[in-house]
């Protein structure tokens, strides 16, 4: 787009004889006639007001020939001996008719701050660029959570040694007596084959068998995805739009007084709602039926069992318990060490497997201690 470029003159005040709004193409104050550089004013300069949307000066721009020529030539120099402010294209002083040399005083051209800057053009729209930043920010907040979870988990992980003292020892028996026992059962007819039961000896050599297969019907046994139609999902986005053109300008401070502005017309961009719509399918579970059947077998059952337990010293023992020969006994055992630890302060239980191994441990006895900084116990053996 073509650009449009005038030149905007600045004005200074006179602080010697107080004149305001004196044109910068005047060197020295029209009333008083002290130069400009020495009223303390040689680059201060009143540009007037610019259009807060555009940048646009709201200052006639320089038509008159002679002031055109004196922005166009270049930053002003101070005189390295006198002081006198000199044109950008004079190399002698036109003072003291000193040479200008690189001690000299300049001013610079340079982009004025602070104008709004030129409105850049959306960039193309990408959802899965767009999908991928909010994807970049999720796994940075993951990211962050799961370093602390880490470096948590690490810490709590690490271990050091303590000591301590078992407190009391304690042990349990049962002894379960068992009958093999009629039993009407269900189960998926495909799974189900026939066999017949045996009966045990001694507690011992039973087949439970699959016998009188029976009232088969249709039950249901799982369920499955199927689709139950669609339905059209509408949601309210927004996105950048070419609408048009508009004028935005920008200065650069030439050094002497004078600005250089440059209009140029650029796209305008407006903000555009619009409906995204997609359709989502829906899906309802749809039951699976199997035939499903009564049929007879035996299980193990408890008739009655008996309990026996001690502690700190007392060797275990099995409670007595006497069987028919269709019967069975099962028998379970637990073994626990009560330990406290770190001066009392703490305690932990601990498990032994056998009787033998429980029988090693002893009350009063002292022991070390693995434990996590996260309070888990990790081993236990004897001192």
């Amino acid at each position: 787009m073509a650009k449009r470029t005038r030149i905007i003159e600045g004005m200074w005040d006179c602080s010697s004889c107080g004149t305001k709004g004196i044109l910068a193409r005047h060197k020295k104050c029209p009333h008083c006639n002290n130069p400009r550089e020495l009223t303390g004013q040689e680059s201060e300069f009143d540009f007037g007001d610019t259009d807060a949307a555009t940048g646009k000066s709201l200052r006639e721009g320089v038509t008159d020939e002679k002031a055109l020529e004196l922005a166009n030539a270049g930053a002003d120099w101070f005189c390295a001996y006198c002081g006198a402010s000199n044109r950008g294209d004079q190399e002698i002083c036109k003072n003291c008719r000193a040479e200008r040399g690189t001690d000299a005083k300049a001013l610079q051209e340079e982009a004025d701050p602070g104008l709004p800057p030129e409105q850049p053009a959306p960039a193309a729209p990408k959802k899965r660029g767009a999908l991928f930043k909010v994807g970049m920010v999720l796994g940075g907040l993951l990211v962050f959570c799961c370093g602390s979870s880490i470096v948590y988990g690490i810490w709590s992980s690490m271990t050091h040694e303590t000591t301590g003292q078992v407190v009391s020892t304690d042990w349990k028996r049962t002894v379960y007596q068992e009958r093999f026992t009629p039993v009407t059962l269900e189960g998926w007819a495909d799974e189900l084959h026939a066999q017949s039961s045996r009966m045990p000896v001694n507690g011992a050599g039973e087949v439970a068998g699959v016998q009188n297969i029976r009232g088969c019907v249709p039950r249901q046994r799982t369920t499955r995805k199927v689709a139950d139609g669609t339905e059209r999902v509408c949601s309210t986005k927004h996105r950048k739009t070419a609408c048009g053109t508009e004028e935005k300008c920008h200065t650069r401070n030439k050094g002497n007084g004078f600005k250089e502005e440059v209009c140029e017309d650029v796209t305008k961009y407006c903000d555009e709602s619009y409906e995204d719509c997609r359709n989502e399918t829906h899906y309802r579970d749809e039951p699976v039926y199997a035939p499903k059947c009564t049929y007879d077998s035996y299980q193990w059952k408890e008739v009655t069992h008996r309990e026996a337990s001690g502690g700190d010293g007392e060797p275990p023992r099995w409670p007595d318990l006497s069987v028919s020969p269709e019967d069975r006994l099962r028998r379970e055992e637990k073994y626990t060490l009560h330990i406290a630890y770190d001066g009392g302060k703490k305690n932990t239980t601990f498990e032994p497997k056998t009787e033998q191994e429980y029988l090693g441990w002893k009350k009063g006895q002292q022991v070390s201690l693995t434990v996590s900084n996260g309070g888990e116990v990790k081993q236990i053996v004897p001192r």
